[in-house]
């Protein structure tokens, strides 16, 4: 009797509770109606391509073209189109190159710059205000500028066609040790002062003190780099020549060959659009709260 008195009060709580935020919503509806209009008209904007993009996922080419037939087609043809995307275009050994790279590209940036951050606040040492400035500076060079010295450098060391030109020359990350830069400096002096008289070291400093005072900074700033390396493009572009290692976001360059007879195959471009976006989006969804934060913004 005890138990099911304890459920019907914790059911009732709920149902309160979701009463009150309907009530809160509803209020704030009516007080503020230009913004929720304002904002269902954004987000109207925002979802119409990707629905327009799984609506054409799921038609067969010649519907896609027939004006007429503005309606969801049969699973089965939605699952060819996935499957024909996925196996003969190759699209699941692309996803787990793009995994890889961004994967590894995102864990060396970050902890790169843990390191350069460390320095740069707890250490004492001629120029450290030159050297900060000089990683800031290093943001206002466009990427376009840098690429031919790039490519040059790569090519010299035998990286070109390799994984490895895809991750080492983007480790150093300008944003990663700004970010965190400005995270450790706001750690009080008492804390850091309290450990160095317990005796812990630079790393022990770094692993048991600030990588836990910074979860929330490293998980949004592992979002960005990550979706930042997933949705390059160019680069990859010219630095991989074997179709079998190439990236997907130039996978979906590849779909636009994808032809029946003169027309393209618009529904299997979207398929790779979908698959393409969607270990990202998974990411985002995750960590959106740590994302947030990184961006001093508040839920």
């Amino acid at each position: 009797m005890a138990i099911k008195d304890a459920f019907d009060i914790t059911q009732t709580d709920r149902t309160d509770t979701l009463v009150t935020n309907l009530d809160r919503w509803r209020s704030d509806v009516l007080a503020h109606p230009g913004s929720h209009i304002a904002l269902l008209i954004s987000s109207t904007v925002l979802v119409a391509p990707i629905a327009m993009a799984l609506l054409l996922t799921t038609q067969t080419t010649a519907q896609v073209y027939d004006l007429n037939y503005v309606r969801p087609g049969s699973l089965e043809t939605m699952y060819q189109n996935y499957y024909q995307v996925l196996v003969t275009w190759g699209f699941w050994r692309l996803t787990l190159n793009t995994l890889f790279v961004a994967g590894a590209s995102t864990l060396g940036a970050i902890g790169l710059s843990l390191l350069a951050a460390l320095a740069i606040v707890f250490y004492d040492f001629k120029l450290d205000r030159v050297t900060f400035y000089f990683i800031l500076l290093t943001l206002m060079v466009p990427f376009v500028i840098r690429v031919v010295p790039l490519y040059e450098l790569v090519v010299s060391v035998g990286w070109h066609n390799t994984y490895w030109g895809l991750t080492i020359p983007f480790l150093a990350s300008a944003t990663g040790v700004f970010l965190l830069r400005q995270h450790f400096k706001s750690i009080p002096v008492e804390l850091v002062e309290t450990c160095r008289l317990d005796g812990v070291g630079p790393i022990g400093f770094l692993r048991h003190v600030l990588i836990p005072m910074t979860k929330g900074m490293i998980s949004g700033l592992a979002v960005i780099m990550f979706i930042g390396t997933w949705n390059a493009y160019f680069w990859p572009l010219i630095v991989i020549n074997t179709e079998s290692r190439q990236m997907i976001q130039v996978g979906l360059r590849m779909l636009q060959s994808a032809q029946m007879g003169t027309l393209t195959q618009y529904n299997l471009m979207m398929a790779g659009a979908v698959i393409s976006l969607l270990p990202a989006l998974a990411l985002l969804l995750a960590l959106r709260k740590n994302l947030l934060t990184t961006m001093g913004l508040k839920l």
